[in-house]
Formats: structure tokens, sequence, C-alpha cells
């Protein structure tokens, strides 16, 4: 086996092949596995073909040490997993008795009756090793074939995470004692990454690390991996000395999203949340209660893209509306303001712009936002002069709205 470990994925249907599905599945998996210490050499798309999917199960375990496969695990004629796995190896098919049992106990538990098609998912490669599916009904395997190890796990992002957390993930580390450097993610808001790059460049001559960089609007990562005997003293200094290079708009380390920081932070000091949207559209209450427990401090959102829903609901003026239009900073402010005091929470959180692709002029251009962040201190205000079609607008503004209420959360705005 090579010294670094290799790894090709297949990701199956036709879904995928043509575009109508993306192919999430790939791109995770390859992330962890790099995280693991693994080198992925390909990634094979292929549809629900039978002859294509037996072709990429040989050419993955003639490549790799490793072959991980997505989908083609359900109970309808084009899954063809299961069969092409057992080709492979040139052997029968078997019924996995504790397997179906597990399936007709998954539809009982829901009142359920199973389907005879559901019996198929249950019939896997006579010598493989069944990898039981806690979440789902469709049970995973696994193969060894010309000195390779392979995995056939379902498609569905939520059950493939899980088989990769319980199943792949422990018997990769058993089977080939890897031994994994750390890594360590420095998420930042309202950064480019071109200038964090160049914020970076004097750390990337330090030996055993090692740094990279990830966009996932609108967001910003930092990815430090250092070598598994990296002193840990050494390790502590330079992570002070990353997070105090990036500053402000560093929200976290090795945390999760910011709307979860936010909702820790909220959670922690016993305070309260309101929004008050227009050309966001609701994008900022809904990342905010996607966290579990959101109910405790997030009280009300409004969506108020007409006027007299701004005047009605958040109690805008009209003369402000009159005088400086609704994407100003007074009806920023004023709409801030307004929904604190309609919900009578500790915030109120406002945005306000145009998103495009129309309703530009030369004043205000599109990609023009005003957001407000009402306190029980003051009012913040930050105007954004954003890029791109109306969805990144959108994203950029939803995020530079959060990113406000983060900073002042931690204590990095003043009134």
């Amino acid at each position: 086996m090579a010294s670094v470990p290799t790894v090709v994925l297949i990701s199956q249907g036709d879904e995928v092949i043509t575009g109508q599905t993306l192919d999430t599945n790939a791109q995770w998996l390859a992330e962890r596995l790099t995280e693991l210490g693994l080198s992925v050499v390909r990634k094979i798309t292929v549809g629900d073909r039978l002859n294509d999917i037996v072709d990429a199960i040989r050419q993955g375990t003639a490549l790799a040490d490793v072959v991980i496969s997505t989908g083609g695990l359900g109970p309808t004629v084009d899954d063809l997993t299961a069969e092409a796995a057992a080709a492979v190896l040139g052997g029968p098919m078997r019924l996995d008795e504790e397997a179906l049992a597990f399936i007709e106990a998954l539809f009982a538990r829901y009142g359920r009756t199973m389907n005879d098609a559901n019996r198929k998912q249950a019939v896997l490669p006579a010598s493989s090793t069944t990898l039981m599916n806690q979440w789902g009904t469709a049970p995973g395997f696994s193969i060894e074939h010309q000195g390779a190890v392979a995995f056939f796990v379902p498609g569905v992002p939520r059950e493939m995470r899980a088989f990769w957390a319980h199943h792949i993930q422990p018997e990769l580390v058993r089977r080939l004692s890897l031994t994994p450097g750390r890594l360590i993610t420095f998420r930042c808001m309202g950064i480019p990454e071109s200038h964090l790059e160049e914020l970076m460049r004097p750390f990337n001559a330090i030996d055993g690390a090692v740094l990279g960089f990830r966009t996932k609007l609108p967001e910003n990562q930092v990815k430090l991996r250092v070598d598994p005997d990296f002193p840990e003293d050494r390790l502590d200094a330079l992570v002070a000395d990353i997070r105090s290079t990036i500053g402000k708009g560093l929200f976290g380390v090795n945390c999760g999203p910011i709307e979860e920081v936010i909702g820790q932070a909220l959670t922690e000091r016993g305070e309260t949340i309101a929004t008050a949207e227009s050309c966001t559209g609701g994008q900022i209450s809904a990342t905010l209660t996607a966290i579990a427990g959101s109910s405790n401090y997030f009280i009300e959102g409004a969506c108020v893209y007409a006027n007299a829903a701004k005047v009605r609901t958040c109690g805008v003026s009209e003369g402000t509306l009159a005088a400086h239009g609704a994407v100003s900073e007074p009806t920023a402010r004023e709409m801030a303001e307004g929904i604190r005091a309609r919900a009578g929470t500790t915030y109120g959180l406002s945005s306000t712009g145009i998103a495009g692709p129309g309703g530009g002029s030369a004043e205000k251009p599109v990609g023009t936002v005003h957001i407000a962040l009402a306190t029980p201190n003051g009012t913040h205000h930050k105007r954004l002069r954003l890029g791109g079609d109306r969805e990144r607008i959108t994203r950029l503004a939803t995020g530079g709205a959060l990113d406000m209420l983060r900073r002042h959360l931690q204590g990095l705005l003043r009134t």
C-alpha cells in the first residue's frame, strides 16, 4: 500500500450524471478524506446502467486502496449497485435476513406495510459485509477486491454522512492505522478571500503546517493543517497569531456557522431578537431559526417589501420614505427600531436594498443595501455595495446583517 492511502469516489444515478441533482456527496467526502490523511485520486460519476457501474467499480478498485460509492441502493429497478458489485466479485447474491427484519421493523414503526420492492434492498453480494442503516431503509455494504476495500452507501446526503461517521471513518482508521494531523478552521465574515490570502502569507513557510482557503458564501475560511507531531505549544502560539492577524473579521475557530455563534451568545446573555427584512426576503430570519433552540431568542420576523408594510409593521415614517426612499440609512434605522419596539426584544435587525437585476439608479445602483441593528444603547448602521446576481446579493446582504449582530455581541461595535 502506498505511504498515503488513495481513494476513488463513485457517485451513481442518472439524476447526478444529467445534472438534475448536484453531487454534494463527493465534495463532502473528499474534504473529510483529505482531513483524515488520505488522497482522493479520482471521482467517477456514473448513471443507472449495470455495465457502467461494474466498470466504475473495477476501475476504482484497480486504481486505489479505498473506494466509496454513493447511491443506487434503493428499491426500484434502476438501483443496481448490489448487482454490479456481485458481478465484479463474480459470485452470487444473498438475502440478508437481519437487514430485511430491520427494514420491516422500520416500516412497522411508522405504521406502514413494507412493499415487496423494499425486499430487494436486503439482497446483497454473498461475500459482502453488511453495514446496517439506522437512518433509512437501505443497508449499505462493503467488499474487498484486488487488495482494495469498497464501501457502498446510500446517496441521500443525511444517510451518507451518518454512514461515514459510524461505519466508514472508524473502519478506515482501524484498517489503515491512520494518524491524521490536526485541522483548525478559522471562520470569517466581511473579509474577501484575496485579502485573507494576503494576510496569511507570513504563515506560509512554517514547517509541519499548511494553510488553505475555502469560500462558502457569505463566509470565508482559513484552514490550518498541522502534522500529527506538531508541538502543542507551537500550535497554540500559531493559532493565537492567526487570530490576531485576521482581527475583527474572525467570528470563531473550529466553531459552527455564524448563526450558531449568534444563537449561543444570545442564549448565554438571555437576550432576544426580531427582524424586519426587505431585500433579503426573510433569509435573515430563516438563517437564525435554522438553529435548534432558536425559539429561546428569536421572537418575530417581518418581510416588509412594500413601503406601506414598512409603515404598518415597523412604524417607518412616511416622511422618511418620501425624503430618503426605502433604500436609505434612515429607513433601515427606523425599520430596526420599529420591529424592536413592536416585538419587545433586545435587538431589532433590518435590511433594505436593491437586489436587482432591475430597480437601480445612478445614485442607488443594484447591490446597494442598508442594514441596521437597534440595541438598547443605540442603533448601528452600515451601507453595503454588493456585486453579482440577485441570489449573491441577497446572500451577502444576509451575511452582512448577521455579521453586524455578531460583532455587536462580541463587543466589536460601538454606538
